[in-house]
């Protein structure tokens, strides 16, 4: 049962003018509630509730122009500039394949969806804000100078819900994909057969399923001449070296209801404390490195050979965000990239047989 005490729309527009400076995610925490519920709280303030209408919305972005489109999770955000075209609809799967945002939707954990309006001096920064049922935020879409308002604001009139009013019922957190199994069925010969028999990484999922399989499960499991453990410092490693390199990769974050990839090279890294962040002129990435658990180099067979990626984990066992060399469907693993995977450094496994 939701014990949490119910905050009335006035208290949560009031608690966030006493707090301006908090990120509206710590704001929600700190109030224990969901984001959902903090935006929507200030509908007729600034916000307007939209429907959140994925193939309407991605088919309308595109005469927006230039936005930044941002996805996250608890530990990292993925900050992309450019426009949304090259649009594939869909009520199960959508995705947007533009050279800059590139994206991997879920339409049916869209929830909730807000306009919202912030006074910044004399500016006003204008978003698109999206929530599962849960009130966790899935995506975002921010206007930019270069934006077209005017089709902006048609494309909010045409998605603008008939329901405005400032709360949301979010629903408490159900099962996760990403969680253990205890007591797994699942033998090392039955995961290291159908391992063995991948021909391409998107059916990754569909053998965790099969076996009843976390990722993390899976990984321990396999052995070290398909997944091994590398120390937690690898990914601020890889970084440097793929940057002093000019070598292009793929670099995924994602959440329930939202994959954004960047694919190209990364040029400006920004250790500053706990943090890890690329600042480059179409990409931002901040990157929470204290919340990592664990680092994975993880090698899965395709028929173009085998793909090595390496992926970072939370404590709670969910991936945070997940890398590639670059490469189009069809073509083998750049050699570089590979190299580099191959020779960070690595930990052993304590639960490798």
């Amino acid at each position: 049962m939701d014990q949490r005490v119910k905050r009335s729309p006035a208290e949560i527009r009031r608690a966030q003018e006493d707090m301006p400076n908090i990120r509206e995610r710590d704001l929600a925490a700190q109030l224990g509630i969901s984001e959902a519920e903090l935006v929507a709280a200030h509908c007729g303030f600034g916000a307007v509730r939209i429907e959140p209408r994925v193939n309407d919305l991605l088919t309308g972005l595109g005469a927006v122009g230039e936005v930044m489109a941002l996805t996250r999770n608890e530990s990292a955000v993925h900050e992309k500039i450019g426009v949304y075209d090259k649009v594939v609809t869909g009520n199960q799967h959508a995705m947007v394949l533009g050279d800059d945002i590139d994206l991997r939707i879920f339409p049916e954990v869209w929830a909730y969806g807000f306009a919202v309006d912030k006074r910044d001096g004399g500016n006003i920064r204008r978003s698109l804000q999206f929530f599962d049922a849960t009130g966790e935020a899935v995506h975002r879409v921010h206007l930019r100078p270069a934006s077209n308002l005017d089709a902006y604001q048609k494309l909010v009139a045409e998605l603008e819900s008939s329901n405005q009013e400032p709360i949301v019922s979010a629903q408490a957190s159900g099962a996760d994909d990403d969680a253990e199994v205890p007591d797994q069925a699942a033998t090392v010969e039955d995961l290291r057969e159908h391992w063995s028999r991948l021909t391409d990484v998107h059916q990754f999922f569909g053998m965790l399923k099969t076996l009843e399989l976390s990722r993390c499960q899976a990984m321990r499991m396999v052995g070290q001449d398909y997944a091994w453990l590398l120390d937690n410092d690898a990914v601020g490693a890889m970084f440097e070296h793929a940057a002093d390199g000019e070598m292009p990769i793929m670099c995924f974050v994602g959440n329930r209801g939202c994959i954004q990839i960047h694919s190209g090279p990364i040029k400006s890294i920004k250790p500053i404390g706990s943090r890890i962040n690329v600042l480059d002129e179409t990409f931002h990435l901040h990157l929470r490195t204290h919340h990592i658990r664990e680092v994975w180099a993880v090698r899965k067979p395709t028929r173009d050979g085998h793909i090595t990626s390496l992926e970072a984990y939370g404590a709670d066992g969910k991936m945070i965000i997940q890398f590639f060399g670059m490469r189009q469907e069809g073509q083998r693993e750049r050699g570089d990239w590979r190299f580099l995977v191959e020779n960070l450094p690595r930990i052993p496994n304590p639960s490798a047989a």
